[in-house]
């Protein structure tokens, strides 16, 4: 009885190991669609690895005070239009990081999706991650969304750095982008 019948015709079972190792077309393919389906989950693993934070990672970079981020403020209310202080009746733990609410539905809406709300470079500044990639203090009113993401600045003692940001946003997102990069795999 024969192992399966090969593509070229032949039994495989005839055909000595390195007449299969030259000539069989069957066993090519299964070694092209074998290595394709590696490379595609390592790619996917790839993927979820350069985006997944554990989240003792995430306490040590991200902007908390005693593991509360954006200084207590509702993430969801940014994307509303105006950043309200949130209250502790409605806490979440997201990896790590403890963010307040203003409401329960803005909580849910959180909750269902938790990476669209939170702010970009672990909510330090975007200015001085892009110039010079320091982690600085932010004021939490101080704030843009562009293309769905939260971006905060300094803004203390006349000092606005989110005027500064708008002049030159283009180049100071890319730079901090690599920036945050950087500073989250020390």
């Amino acid at each position: 009885m024969p192992y399966f019948a090969a593509v070229c015709g032949t039994e495989c079972w005839k055909c000595s190991p390195a007449d299969i190792q030259k000539n069989c077309r069957y066993l090519s393919l299964v070694k092209f669609y074998a290595m394709k389906a590696l490379f595609f989950f390592l790619l996917a693993l790839g993927t979820l690895v350069a985006h997944a934070q554990p989240a003792n990672v995430r306490q040590k970079h991200f902007n908390v005070d005693d593991e509360l981020a954006l200084d207590g403020y509702d993430a969801v209310s940014y994307f509303k239009g105006k950043p309200l202080e949130g209250s502790k009746k409605f806490a979440y733990t997201y990896n790590g990081v403890i963010y307040y609410f203003a409401s329960q539905g803005n909580l849910q809406e959180f909750k269902l999706k938790p990476e669209a709300y939170e702010p970009a470079y672990g909510g330090w500044c975007a200015y001085a991650m892009g110039e010079t990639g320091e982690k600085v203090k932010v004021d939490p009113e101080t704030y843009k969304i562009h293309e769905g993401r939260l971006y905060l600045f300094y803004n203390f003692w006349g000092n606005n750095t989110l005027k500064s940001w708008n002049k030159n946003e283009s180049a100071l997102r890319s730079a901090a982008d690599k920036n945050w990069t950087k500073t989250i795999k020390q």
